[in-house]
Order: structure tokens, then C-alpha cells, then sequence
């Protein structure tokens, strides 16, 4: 199918990234975290993975790497951005070393327990930079909160020789990710879980995290909804018809 001029002038947008990830970043540890309440009783329900330190990122320089494989899982509603996320870490991950793979699970965490996936390739991938929506690997809901899920997903994870999993997701979906990166943890798998906050509705936020992705999109088409529906019952209250 033959692109608009729109279409070609999308893709070729480059996103504004932070001064920081411009170019080879080290992460440097700082303090331990912990919850913002309950935290013994978090702390006791997430012994192997509470009080991990946060992490920032400075400029590096660039070292030569193994060739490392990354999962990908959307997960939730859909929300603005998903798609950019995913070719970011794309475009991260082939930097540190070309023949670094990165794959995605289909239709949401299900796809890791039923072992549902594709390759990332630069075709794949150009085909939806800076589009909105989930559709390049679909979303979905299921829970992960089962032994058998959980062995289910590390038998693919190891297959695939996948030693990092990110799950975009909400509130439900980042639970999804402590779940899972205690499980491993406790049994020492040598899988990294990072959860990347998604939500349209802003209730995913702290110091580190201003906003959401997603987020600021959402407002701005409500707002403009909103101000339509406005504009809309103005001029039909004026009707003559509403005025005989």
C-alpha cells in the first residue's frame, strides 16, 4: 500500500529523547525504595524484590556488549504511545549490539504463558513508529498469579534466550510485573521484569515518573471533545427552531 505524504512525514519524526539517553548511559545505583505505605506488609509479600535502589542514568561511554535478547509484552487498555515504547527499546537494545533481538508476546501477558510471539525486524518495526495504539502485538488482561503460568512463561523465556521481559501495562499490569519479578527472583532464573508504566488515566505517577505515557494525549482529546460538545449545544440552543 502506496504511504501518504502524512504517513511518510510521521515515521521519519524523531521523538526528543532526555540529554542522558543521547548517547552510551551507565545506571548508577542510589538509595533503597520502598512503598509509600504498608511497607512491611509489602516488604513480607516482596521479600527478593523490596527495597531494590533507584536507578539513573548518565552519560557512558560506549563499551562493547555480549548479544543480549529482550520480551515485550502490552498489556491493559490501549493508550498513545505503545508503539514508540516498543520501537525505542528496538532501537536501544540493536545500538548496544546488532545482533541483539528483541521479541514481542501476542495479545498481552497470555502470550508469554501460551507461548505466542513474534521477532522485531527493522521492517516490522518501520511500518508503525510514531502511530498510536497497541496493534502492532495487541493487548490483553489475563493475571498472572499461577505457579504454572509463571513456569509456563520461563520455558519460552529460555527457549527464546530472553534475559530481560518488559511489561507495558497500568496499575494491574506493573502488579503483573512484581508478581512475576518475585517469582523468578526467588528461584534465581536470571530474568529481569521491568514494568513501564502505562495509563491514560494518570494514577501511575511519583517523583521519578511526572506522567505517564499515554496521559497527556488523553487529556488533550477530551478537552477537545469537551469543548466540541460545548460549541455544539451552543449553536443548537441558537437554532430559529429553538427560538420560536
Amino acid at each position: 500500500m502506496k504511504k501518504s505524504a502524512l504517513q511518510v512525514a510521521r515515521a521519519a519524526y524523531q521523538p526528543k529523547l532526555p540529554k542522558a539517553l543521547q548517547g552510551p548511559v551507565v545506571a548508577v545505583e542510589g538509595a533503597a525504595t520502598q512503598s509509600v505505605g504498608n511497607q512491611e506488609e509489602i516488604k513480607a509479600m516482596f521479600p527478593n524484590t523490596y527495597g531494590m535502589p533507584v536507578i539513573t542514568f548518565e552519560a557512558g561511554e560506549q563499551k562493547a556488549l555480549e548479544p543480549f535478547n529482550v520480551g515485550i509484552i502490552l498489556s491493559g487498555g490501549q493508550a498513545p504511545g505503545g508503539h514508540n515504547v516498543i520501537s525505542g527499546l528496538y532501537d536501544g537494545v540493536k545500538s548496544l549490539n546488532k545482533n541483539c533481538k528483541l521479541y514481542g508476546f501476542l495479545m498481552g501477558p497470555g502470550g508469554l504463558v501460551d507461548h505466542k510471539y513474534v521477532e522485531f525486524t527493522d521492517e516490522f518495526i518501520d511500518e508503525y513508529r510514531n502511530t498510536g495504539g497497541f496493534d502492532i502485538i495487541g493487548s490483553g488482561r489475563t493475571k498472572l498469579e499461577k505457579e504454572s503460568q509463571f513456569e509456563s512463561g520461563i520455558e519460552i523465556l529460555r527457549k527464546l534466550g530472553i534475559k530481560a521481559l518488559v511489561i507495558i501495562g497500568g496499575d494491574d499490569s506493573n502488579t503483573n510485573a512484581c508478581v512475576l519479578a518475585e517469582y523468578y527472583a526467588a528461584k534465581n532464573y536470571g530474568v529481569q521484569v521491568i514494568g513501564c508504566p502505562k495509563t491514560i488515566d494518570g494514577d501511575l505517577k511519583n517523583e521519578q515518573i511526572e506522567t505517564s505515557f499515554g496521559f497527556d494525549t488523553a487529556c488533550k482529546t477530551y478537552s477537545e471533545l469537551r469543548h466540541s460538545l460545548q460549541d455544539l449545544q451552543r449553536t443548537d440552543w441558537q437554532h430559529p427552531a429553538r427560538l420560536q
